[in-house]
């Protein structure tokens, strides 16, 4: 019995081991399958990251290139790209290229494009492409930019950075950064709820301690926060940017013109939807009604004691909108109509500037100046080395579009009171504005809570199409080209 049943399994020792030995070449093939899919996958892995790392290589260097030639947008070749380059290590291998393609800023933009393609050596089928803008910051990037003090007032509310030399009281609503280039200052209005505060402050409740006291977040008045001691805005060195808007305005692809002469006070401009404007020398101003000092209060900010308003004008002609789109005129400039798919900045300035302050140049603005677009396509730049100003006679209902600068004094309207004054225009009823504000003394379209004199509402609206694209030529706050906006794109 013991015989036959050892017959019966004769060879089961071998079958088993044959199974096992199958089995093991299978899980073995798979675990080879599985190291070398891993170690490919590791090699693409890698080699995607030295793409990546090239491509940002790439960003690095013509951001380096441009530190030093900040208008060669060629790499120094004098050809238009791809332009090649090998990424190097330490070691002196090359370990990837970077191929760049410069898109160079448009006429009055420093607005500069950078496609920068990365590719590494052990493979170069793989290829990551990182697209980035870069720019001069210009004082356009902010909604609001002054020099002196500021205030803002209960029931001001602002989209858009506000950066001040001086000392800030905001008791709005703030949803960016609000920055002082002051630890502290005195706020000397007369409800003021301390006088001596820190940088930025306000008096909403629970109202900012004295400096030294714990400051709380405030995120009801500063939804982004606020900051102090930040680089100052240097307005005097507006003084360069004027003169070189000037020098653009000279040339063939610019319009100029001298003072308006003897017998006129100043220009009219009249834009239009077409491209063209039309050209007013103005002849006088509408009179102030009685004495001035009875008409208007605030001859510190009015020295003139006039209302700024056009009276009778003659027209010179009606002209294209300049190639470059810098309009620049030595005198007194009103300025109103509207645009349609235009980029201009228009400059009222003499140079050299007189050291008799009452002899700056002003922008004025009375009727409606609009555009048509609002998505970076119309850009309007009203540059004045005075104020830029709303004068008396000026539309009950009053829309601004534009980026407003005032070098030396402020943007606003003056304040208009007494009992000699047309009662119809002391006080109007709403001026909306959308682009920023840039001004050197405190700006201000009211005076008084409820307003007594100016506009009743005031709407101040940031464009932040402004931010990549300011308009021609617009007077900037550093000479070094910014990161504005980084990408990977698709391959």
């Amino acid at each position: 019995m013991f015989k036959n049943f050892k017959n019966k399994n004769k060879g089961s020792i071998l079958l088993q081991l044959v199974v096992f030995a199958a089995v093991s070449v299978i899980m073995i093939s798979a675990l080879a399958s599985w190291a070398a899919t891993t170690l490919k996958a590791g090699k693409t892995t890698f080699n995607r990251e030295q793409a990546i790392q090239s491509a940002e290589a790439g960003i690095d260097y013509y951001r380096w290139h441009l530190a030093h030639n900040s208008i060669d947008f060629q790499d120094g070749t004098g050809t238009s790209g791809p332009y090649v380059h090998s990424l190097i290590d330490k070691d002196g291998n090359t370990v990837g290229q970077f191929s760049l393609t410069i898109t160079p800023p448009g006429t009055g933009s420093t607005l500069v494009k950078i496609k920068s393609v990365g590719k590494a050596t052990a493979d170069m089928t793989q290829q990551r492409i990182i697209e980035s803008r870069v720019s001069k910051p210009s004082v356009a990037e902010n909604s609001f930019a002054g020099n002196a003090a500021m205030r803002f007032g209960v029931g001001t509310e602002v989209y858009g950075t506000i950066r001040v030399n001086g000392g800030i009281r905001f008791d709005g609503l703030a949803h960016s950064l609000v920055s002082s280039g002051a630890a502290t200052y005195t706020d000397t209005d007369s409800d003021r709820c301390t006088s001596s505060s820190y940088g930025v402050h306000t008096c909403v409740a629970t109202q900012d301690p004295a400096p030294n006291g714990t400051l709380q977040a405030h995120s009801d008045v500063f939804a982004a926060g606020r900051k102090m001691s930040v680089p100052l805005i240097d307005f005097s060195g507006f003084s360069n940017d004027i003169a070189t808007l000037k020098t653009a305005a000279q040339t063939t692809n610019g319009f100029y013109r001298d003072a308006a002469g003897s017998g006129f006070v100043g220009y009219h401009i009249v834009l239009k939807t077409n491209d063209t404007f039309d050209l007013y020398k103005i002849n006088s101003w509408v009179p102030l009604p009685g004495n001035p000092n009875a008409c208007t209060v605030d001859l510190t900010s009015n020295p003139l004691g006039l209302t700024w308003s056009v009276n009778s004008e003659s027209i010179q002609g009606n002209y294209p909108f300049p190639v470059n789109g810098v309009i620049f005129l030595q005198d007194h400039t009103v300025i109103d109509g509207q645009i349609n798919g235009a980029r201009l900045t228009i400059v009222a300035a003499t140079l050299p500037e007189p050291s008799d302050t009452t002899l700056y140049k002003n922008i004025i603005i009375n009727n409606n100046l609009l555009y048509t677009n609002f998505d970076g396509t119309d850009s309007l730049g009203i540059v004045a080395q005075g104020g830029v100003d709303v004068g008396m006679v000026s539309a009950n209902t009053l829309t601004i579009d534009g980026a407003l600068m005032a070098q030396h004094n402020s943007v606003g309207r003056f304040y208009y009171v007494g009992a000699s004054c047309n009662a119809s225009y002391v006080l109007r009823s709403s001026l909306t504005l959308y682009g920023m504000i840039a001004s050197n003394l405190r700006y201000g379209f009211a005076y008084g809570s409820p307003a007594s004199s100016g506009y009743s509402t005031r709407n101040i609206n940031y464009d932040g199409n402004l931010l990549y694209a300011p308009p021609p030529s617009f007077p900037l706050t550093s000479s070094q080209y910014q990161i504005l906006s980084w990408q990977e794109l698709k391959n």
